[in-house]
């Protein structure tokens, strides 16, 4: 695999990862566990499959995005360094995007999946659906710029096949995360799984920060040699000594454009 292909592989993990924190992702966690399963005389494993294979699938379509500009990318007769330096500058933008502080935000697009289909629907309908939309990327919450910059580093590789298994690899990973509230037997369990991802919450930002930044430079000093590699360090700590003298004197890190309303059943 392509320094950009290995890259854009790590990120897909670590931006579905993130998403688990996203509002949409904490309401899940919340909807579909094992005591609420049983309320609505469903089984929790084959929800949760149903979810996952939703996840995949909205992961296709998510990867598609990189496989049509990997089409693109093959028509043009662009170098590899130039397209891996490309690379490099793209994931500098998602770093400056998620550094608290910093005028650069990508769009967040705050939409919630609708938990009404939990009454409305057949479970493999409400399941699969819901997984769907989260794994799609770009249809919930985007709790971190590496949304964008996967399908970007896959249309740079230009590989169709290899964009499309950065997206079912997303899915996958994104649709997994149901998995979490396996444990969640009842109310008190779940409450305390919140707190945990709550206590948590922050780090996951700064870990997707860290890998984009890692990225930016491992890229950058491949297509234009370790001085590049600073340049990119230099930037990003300048952008976050900017943010720092910004932010008001204790003021919270910000995680997410707004906190997720989450409801555990008593």
């Amino acid at each position: 695999m392509t320094m950009l292909g290995g890259t854009a592989l790590v990120l897909a993990v670590v931006a579905a990862v993130r998403g688990v924190w996203s509002p949409c992702g904490l309401s899940m966690v919340s909807a579909i566990n094992p005591f609420s399963e049983a309320s609505r005389g469903n089984r929790y494993g084959l929800t949760a499959l149903w979810f996952v294979i939703g996840a995949a699938l909205g992961g296709l379509l998510y990867g598609t995005l990189g496989a049509v500009g990997a089409l693109l990318v093959g028509l043009l007769p662009a170098a590899p360094v130039v397209l891996v330096a490309l690379g490099a500058a793209v994931c500098l933008v998602g770093v400056l995007s998620d550094l608290p502080g910093v005028p650069l935000r990508l769009p967040l697009h705050p939409r919630q999946v609708n938990e009404r289909w939990l009454s409305r629907y057949r479970r493999w309908v409400y399941a699969s659906g819901f997984g769907a939309q989260i794994g799609a990327g770009f249809a919930t919450y985007i709790m971190t710029a590496a949304v964008y910059v996967v399908p970007v580093l896959g249309a740079l590789t230009g590989s169709p096949l290899l964009a499309l298994a950065f997206g079912l690899v997303f899915g996958l990973v994104r649709g997994s995360a149901v998995l979490i509230s396996a444990g969640a037997g009842d109310p008190d369990r779940l409450r305390g799984l919140h707190r945990r991802l709550a206590a948590v919450a922050p780090w996951s930002l700064r870990a997707a920060i860290a890998a984009q930044l890692v990225a930016a430079v491992v890229l950058a000093g491949g297509a234009l040699g370790a001085f590049a590699g600073l340049v990119v360090i230099v930037l990003a700590g300048g952008a976050l000594a900017l943010g720092t003298r910004r932010r008001p004197a204790g003021a919270p890190e910000q995680v997410a454009a707004e906190p997720a309303t989450v409801r555990v059943p008593a």
